[in-house]
């Protein structure tokens, strides 16, 4: 495994510490979530937050998004929302005697959809080829949307009345998968005092956008070129492809998911300050990449197994190269 530096990573690193520091002056702790989200923006890919309400997961969406110098969407997904609501509609302009194509919410480069879960499958759909091809294709005129292009999306995993389960194909979408805890004790007090203070209510225009379109595409570009012993593809192929086999599980990942797992691993290199992937950045996003990919068999659930507890066995059963 190789130990010195090639690439300059010093502006990524500034770059991030300066959205870490921006977001930091309105969030209090949530410092996992916040790393998560920074792997996904380098390494160009979708993010959904489950986590019950009042954690910050909108709050930290919208922050992350206003230290980008990108335009931000957000739709609250409802029971009766469209998929037109979503994408956009055509409108007939009587000046010109013919229907113009009016973009939807969906057409910034930051989207944040606060509970996905609460439209109905065909609203749902219609995000799968925007999420994947990064266009949509409306009375056969295909539209393009710019880059970049992420999606956050939230999710609350205990109010179930009037929520409709996620699709595969949809979920398969997603980057990660990312479970936002309740805040320690002492990062509650914290919240409090700045509450009492005043702080709480600092605006969100109080942050400031630190990353262009541009330095953001450098940056990512710079992600793609990290570098990956031979014996790491194995690794990743291994642990996922474990997924399919294992007596737990009888949906495994699909090759997605080894993509995202090594392309999350590079951005994490990156993030941390190195040009070269390890077994620990493999083994830290496994779960987040995993989790929502793969399925228990009803008797494992009836157990109380969870999803992060069967990619804990995966990763005690594969071999970690040296």
């Amino acid at each position: 495994m190789p130990f010195g530096t090639r690439t300059d990573l010093s502006q990524l690193s500034g770059t991030t510490a300066a959205v870490r520091q921006e977001v930091g002056r309105v969030l209090v702790g949530q410092h996992d979530l916040v790393e998560l989200l920074l792997v996904a923006l380098l390494a160009d890919g979708h993010v959904l937050l489950e986590g019950v309400p009042g954690v910050a997961k909108t709050l930290t969406a919208k922050l992350l998004a206003r230290t980008l110098s990108v335009p931000f969407g957000r739709i609250q997904f409802t029971p009766d929302l469209m998929p037109s609501d979503v994408l956009g509609t055509s409108v007939y302009v009587p000046a010109r005697g013919s229907f113009e194509f009016r973009q939807g919410p969906i057409f910034s480069s930051v989207v944040l959809i606060d509970e996905i879960n609460r439209a109905p499958a065909k609203t749902q759909s219609a995000l799968f080829e925007v999420m994947e091809e990064r266009h949509i294709t409306h009375d056969g005129q295909t539209h393009h949307l710019g880059e970049p292009f992420m999606v956050l999306a939230t999710q609350n995993p205990v109010e179930q009345e009037g929520t409709y389960r996620l699709p595969e194909a949809q979920l398969d979408r997603f980057l990660f998968k990312v479970l936002v805890p309740y805040p320690t004790e002492a990062e509650e007090i914290l919240i409090l005092q700045g509450h009492h203070a005043g702080a709480g209510g600092l605006p969100l225009e109080a942050v400031r956008p630190v990353v262009t379109p541009e330095q953001l595409h450098a940056l990512r570009r710079q992600v793609r070129e990290q570098h990956v012993e031979p014996r790491l593809f194995e690794y990743v192929a291994r642990l996922v492809g474990l997924t399919r086999t294992h007596k737990s599980l009888h949906l495994g990942a699909s090759p997605r998911a080894s993509i995202a797992l090594l392309n999350g691993a590079k951005a994490l290199a990156a993030l941390r300050g190195r040009d070269f992937v390890t077994p620990e950045d493999i083994q830290h996003l496994a779960a987040p990449v995993l989790r929502h990919r793969i399925q228990l068999t009803p008797e494992r659930e009836l157990e109380g197994l969870g999803p992060d507890d069967v990619v804990r066995q995966l990763l005690q059963q594969v071999e970690v190269p040296r």
